[in-house]
């Protein structure tokens, strides 16, 4: 049983989203795949961030999203060591990780993605660590179902990262609900006492910011089900480089 809020309105059940709204967070994150693929044929080295950022929230808004979930988080090279970066007038370079964080907004209810590619040529360790995200998020999806504890699914995601010995760079929870704004419950992370359950819509977002180098952040939109999650973002996770 969820607790009441001061409207008096169960919080459970603003958790637990209707198909109507389901919908509208699924054509929201349909419009932030749309707007990845177009990302991939624009970005170049010599751009700033700020450029693509730009770019990025253009599409959205051409696409017919009513506005944007949050401001665009787009930071490449050491800047993708914060995971809430702003983006800059830093050129994006050969040898770059490129995180972009967005969401559009579709008749109030929000999208929510992350992806990170590589600009040229990346090191072997630039690789290895995006692997290691990779892995912790797909861990963290299969995790969720309804009836499944919060403090579970952080737990999948992060046993990858600290199995691997990064776990003292991956600083925040695994997830957040999503729906009107942007951060709802339930909260994915270590100290949730949060159950999953059907039609709770939440991300799963893992990173790892290694200070003074780089950071990987990867964030789908799953839609909890009995069986497992509908993923409501389809752009590709496999290492992209262009």
């Amino acid at each position: 049983m969820g607790s009441s809020n001061k409207d008096g309105m169960d919080s459970t059940n603003k958790m637990i989203k209707t198909p109507e709204q389901i919908l509208k967070i699924m054509k929201a994150a349909a419009m932030g795949d749309i707007c990845f693929s177009h990302i991939l044929e624009f970005v170049k080295p010599g751009m700033t961030e700020l450029e693509v950022a730009d770019e990025i929230e253009r599409t959205l808004r051409g696409l017919g999203a009513d506005g944007l979930s949050f401001p665009t988080i787009c930071v490449s090279g050491v800047n993708t060591t914060e995971p809430h970066g702003e983006p800059s007038d830093k050129v994006i370079e050969n040898g770059d990780f490129l995180t972009m964080d967005f969401g559009a907004i579709v008749e109030g209810y929000c999208g929510d993605m992350t992806r990170t590619i590589g600009i040229g040529q990346l090191t072997e360790k630039q690789r290895k660590i995006y692997d290691i995200v990779l892995r912790s998020q797909l861990a963290g999806l299969a995790a969720c179902k309804a009836g499944v504890k919060c403090s579970d699914v952080d737990a999948a995601s992060r046993n990858i990262i600290k199995d691997e010995g990064y776990g003292q760079y991956y600083v925040h929870g695994t997830g957040h609900g999503v729906g009107t704004e942007v951060h709802e419950p339930p909260t994915l992370n270590g100290r949730s006492d949060e159950i999953l359950e059907e039609f709770m819509p939440v991300t799963v977002e893992p990173g790892i910011y290694i200070p003074g180098e780089f950071g990987v952040r990867i964030e789908d939109l799953a839609i909890i089900t009995e069986f497992g999650i509908i993923n409501a973002v389809k752009s590709q996770k496999s290492l992209i480089i262009i």
